[in-house]
C-alpha cells in the first residue's frame, strides 16, 4: 500500500471527504492512495454513511494487537471450497471461468494477484484470465490496480465489490427503462404496444429505484433535496453556477446535487428534473404520474399547465417509483394514475 498505514489526520479528511459526498476514486485522487485503500477502510468502519475518523484509528489499533499467531490452511481444503462455491455462483448465471476468478481472487489472503498467478492458481491459459476479467471488471466484481514491483497489473476484490455490482446493476435497469420511453415515443402512448411498454417501463424503472435508495450517502440525498427546493422556490430556470451562488454551496455539490436528481428520480418523486441545452434546470412533474388526458384536463385556458415549468427534455430516469406512493411494493401493471407508477 502506497505511503504506507493510512495516518489520523488521513483518516480525518476521509471522513470530511464522505461526508461531502465525494466518491471513493476522488477521495483516493486526493490523498494519493489506491482507491481500494479508500473503499477498504470505510467498509471497515461504519460504511459511507457510519464512518468517523477517531473510532476509526481505535479500531485499527485494537485489530493490530489482536493479531495472533498466522494460521496455516490447507491447500486443498481451499481449493475444494473454491471449486464449490465458484459452481454454486455459476448457477446464479455467472459463468464459470469468471467465477473461478472471482473465487480465486476472493479466497486469496492479499484479495489480489497477476493475472500469471491467477493462470497458475487456476491452472489454465492466460487467455482465459483476461476473458475473465474482461467480463468481471464491467460489473464491478473485480477491480485494476498497478503492481508496484513492476509493470504488470493486479487484479483485486474491492471491499465494496458487491455495492460496486449493484449499482452496475441498477444502471441496467434504468437503461431499459430508457429505452421504453424511447419506444412509447416511436410507436404512441395510446397504441396496443405503448401501453405494452409502459408497464414494462415501471416494472424496470421501480426496480432501478428500489435498488437505487440503498446506494445513496445521506450527504448526496441532503444536496439533491436542497437544490430541489431551491428549484421549486425559484420557479424559474438556473444554471448550476446560479444555484451555487444563491445556496453558497461548492459547485461540485449543487453538481452531485442535481446528478442524484437526474439518476435517481425517486428523489424529487413526483417532480422531475429538465436540463435545457442552454444550460439551466428545471423542476416540472414526472411524465408517468399524468396520462395525456388528465394533462388536457389540467391545462389552463392559455394552454400552458401550471405545474410544468419550461427548460428543455428531461435528461434522466424517469420511471415510476412506488418507494414514494404504494410503500415499495411492485408497480400496478394497469394503467398509469396519479398515485401509482
Amino acid at each position: 500500500m502506497p505511503g504506507g498505514r493510512l495516518t489520523h489526520d488521513e483518516r480525518r479528511q476521509i471522513a470530511a471527504h464522505v461526508a461531502d459526498g465525494l466518491g471513493y476514486a476522488e477521495i483516493a485522487r486526493r490523498l494519493g492512495r489506491p482507491t481500494s485503500t479508500i473503499s477498504r477502510e470505510v467498509a471497515r468502519n461504519g460504511g459511507p454513511g457510519g464512518y468517523l475518523a477517531d473510532p476509526a484509528q481505535q479500531a485499527t489499533g485494537r485489530r493490530a494487537r489482536r493479531r495472533g499467531p498466522y494460521r496455516t490452511v490447507s491447500p486443498t481444503a481451499t481449493h475444494d471450497f473454491a471449486e464449490r462455491l465458484a459452481a454454486l455462483m455459476s448457477e446464479t448465471g455467472l459463468p464459470r471461468m469468471p467465477s473461478r476468478v472471482f473465487v480465486c481472487l476472493l479466497t486469496t489472503e492479499s484479495g489480489s494477484l497477476t493475472a500469471a498467478e491467477l493462470a497458475t492458481r487456476l491452472q489454465v491459459s492466460p487467455a482465459s484470465v483476461s476473458k475473465a476479467i474482461a467480463y468481471l471488471h464491467p460489473l464491478g466484481l473485480v477491480g485494476r490496480e498497478p503492481d508496484p514491483g513492476g509493470r504488470r497489473e493486479r487484479y483485486v476484490v474491492h471491499e465494496d465489490s458487491w455495492l460496486r455490482a449493484w449499482t452496475a446493476d441498477t444502471r441496467a435497469h434504468d437503461k431499459v427503462a430508457e429505452a421504453t420511453r424511447d419506444g412509447i415515443e416511436i410507436l404512441g402512448a395510446d397504441t396496443a404496444a405503448g401501453i405494452r411498454l409502459a408497464r414494462m417501463g415501471r416494472f424496470f424503472a421501480w426496480i432501478s429505484e428500489e435498488m437505487a435508495s440503498t446506494v445513496l450517502t445521506e450527504p448526496a440525498v441532503h444536496n439533491a433535496l436542497t437544490v430541489l427546493a431551491a428549484l421549486v422556490h425559484a420557479a424559474r430556470p438556473l444554471t448550476v453556477d446560479e444555484l451555487a451562488a444563491a445556496l453558497t454551496l461548492p459547485r461540485e455539490r449543487v453538481a452531485d446535487g442535481l446528478n442524484a436528481l437526474i439518476q435517481r428520480p425517486a428523489i424529487a418523486d413526483p417532480l422531475t428534473v429538465r436540463h435545457a441545452d442552454t444550460g439551466t434546470y428545471t423542476i416540472t412533474t414526472r411524465p408517468d404520474r399524468l396520462t395525456p388526458a388528465q394533462r388536457a384536463a389540467l391545462t389552463t385556458p392559455s394552454g400552458r399547465s401550471p405545474s410544468a415549468p419550461t427548460g428543455g427534455s428531461p435528461s434522466g430516469p424517469t420511471g415510476g417509483s412506488p418507494s414514494s406512493s404504494n410503500g415499495g411494493s411492485p408497480p400496478d401493471p394497469g394503467g398509469p394514475s396519479p398515485s401509482s407508477p
